[in-house]
């Protein structure tokens, strides 16, 4: 893994963004991965402003999005797909038939898992996969004692990630849905390059566990230390129990001007 570790979360997601910018400036019809939740707000409010002063054009883009709650529709105040509708397509000229959210009210799951596989096969792959870390070490919504080779699928949701998540649905236990589709930890370490954010004191022990742990399904976000491409960003909270920091600073200042991304 690349560890960057940035001054705050706001030069992370600014950092974040640059590198999606330049996957879609050298492949305009670049197939990305996206995510939802407050990480990537900041990321997200960078490529408007990159599309609206820079020209960044996502025209030809298409994207697939890491995951949906079961049993929302894409209406729903709280659904992922309005999530990207939001804070990103509506401001981006995207083609919204190119831009793919997992149904989380399909008739029939198991067939929407196996279509969402054939669709991210049928683009030609995920060029780049953004993603975010729980606080239990998960990606996507893929939760601990999960197989690290799994595909696109039906997950229940952990204790820790509906704690997480529940303010958004506000005090109602039932509100908050206990299962989501997510790609699966396989389905992500297909991607030819994975950028993960993680940001905050909260985030300190997943991320300890996921660069510096062993792998282990025990925290799924350790799977990307077999990925060959994979840029995780941190902020000085987050890296605060890293062993190696001075080690990843050290590699950072010493990259050859084609390896730096600002």
């Amino acid at each position: 893994m690349e560890i960057l570790i940035q001054p705050s979360a706001e030069a992370g997601c600014l950092l974040a963004a640059k590198i999606i910018a330049r996957v879609v400036r050298e492949k305009p019809a670049a197939v990305l991965g996206l995510a939802t939740g407050r990480t990537p707000l900041r990321l997200y409010k960078e490529l408007i402003r990159m599309h609206r002063e820079e020209g960044l054009d996502f025209s030809k883009v298409t994207t697939f999005n890491l995951d949906e709650y079961v049993g929302l529709p894409a209406s729903h105040p709280q659904s992922y797909r309005r999530f990207m509708d939001d804070h990103l397509f509506a401001h981006i000229n995207i083609d919204r038939a190119r831009t793919h959210v997992p149904d989380g009210m399909a008739e029939d799951l198991l067939a929407e898992c196996r279509s969402y596989e054939q669709r991210i096969a049928a683009a030609g792959g995920i060029d780049i996969q953004l993603l975010g870390l729980g606080r239990n070490g998960h990606i996507g919504f893929n939760e601990p004692t999960g197989s690290l080779r799994s595909r696109t699928w039906i997950k229940i949701l952990s204790e820790q990630t509906l704690r997480d998540n529940s303010e958004v649905f506000g005090d109602s236990e039932s509100a908050m849905p206990k299962h989501a589709i997510t790609m699966g930890v396989g389905t992500i370490l297909d991607a030819r390059q994975c950028l993960l954010l993680a940001f905050g004191p909260s985030k300190v022990r997943a991320v300890e566990h996921m660069i510096e742990g062993p792998l282990s399904a025990i925290c799924p976000g350790s799977a990307l230390q077999m990925h060959p491409r994979a840029i995780v960003l941190l902020d000085e909270n987050s890296a605060a129990g890293l062993r190696y920091a001075d080690h990843y600073r050290w590699i950072d200042q010493h990259k050859l001007d084609w390896q730096r991304y600002s």
